[in-house]
């Protein structure tokens, strides 16, 4: 009998040992796991944090491997983050529905999402980073104008207002964007807008660019009603139109007088 009970004995302690030798290697799975994901795969932990959102909110237009979706969504390969930060922190990006382009709208990400996004994009695809920081409107003012004259006025007009495009598009008013904003844009090329990297307008180009826009929209309309500066033409047909309304108001009423 004694010897039945120190063998049930023994059977209970082993079987206890081996449920604590379990739970100790659980326990340690569990705080190194992440870690050695986040090594295996090469990726940061905000990169990681960014791959989980893009397979939630972004892989099925653009694929698995960043490579795109034949109508659906292009590749995202070399468009580096600074393409992110631009669709995606402007709320173009994911979008509701498929249309002609894509329009800004609140942002379905913060700024922590974007950022992890931005990452992860960054280090599977490549391409144009953010800037240095530093201020984006140190670029000479003049220059500037001449530069938004040359390359971007035939679309977004010469003071910013935007402007229309063919099949359904629009080149859009610059009256909400940040300077980061046309920084990025200008990296990326969204929509029909073309690419400019440093090769086609250095940083500091880009500089003078941004300064011309920010400060053309803090710019108050000194001869009257700006009309929205929409330019010569309308606004000459503005004055067409009242004038000749007025001589016609004049003319009825002198010759009712006589």
């Amino acid at each position: 009998m004694k010897l039945g009970t120190r063998r049930g004995r023994r059977r209970v302690s082993s079987g206890l040992a081996l449920l604590l030798a379990l739970i100790a290697v659980g326990g340690l799975y569990s705080a190194t796991a992440p870690e050695s994901t986040a090594q295996d795969s090469g990726l940061s932990v905000e990169a990681m944090a960014g791959q989980e959102i893009y397979e939630n909110g972004c892989i099925t237009c653009h694929g698995r491997n960043l490579q795109g979706v034949e109508d659906q969504g292009p590749s995202l390969i070399g468009v580096g983050e600074a393409a992110v930060y631009f669709q995606v922190g402007t709320g173009r990006m994911p979008l509701a529905q498929n249309e002609a382009q894509a329009q800004r709208k609140t942002p379905a990400y913060d700024d922590a999402e974007v950022n992890q996004l931005m990452a992860y994009i960054q280090a599977n695809g490549g391409g144009p980073t953010l800037p240095d920081e530093g201020d984006l409107r140190e670029g000479e003012l003049a220059e500037g104008g001449e530069l938004f004259r040359l390359n971007c006025a035939s679309c977004h007009n010469f003071a910013g207002r935007g402007g229309a495009l063919s099949g359904g598009k629009n080149a859009p008013a610059l009256t909400e964007s940040t300077d980061l904003d046309i920084y990025t844009a200008m990296l990326s090329g969204p929509q029909n807008m073309p690419v400019f990297g440093d090769n086609q307008l250095t940083p500091e180009q880009k500089r003078s660019i941004i300064n011309y826009v920010q400060t053309l929209k803090e710019t108050a309309d000194p001869g009257g009603a700006g009309i929205g500066r929409a330019g010569p033409v309308p606004e000459g047909l503005v004055i067409w139109v009242v004038g000749i309304t007025v001589c016609l108001v004049v003319c009825v009423w002198v010759g009712s007088r006589a």
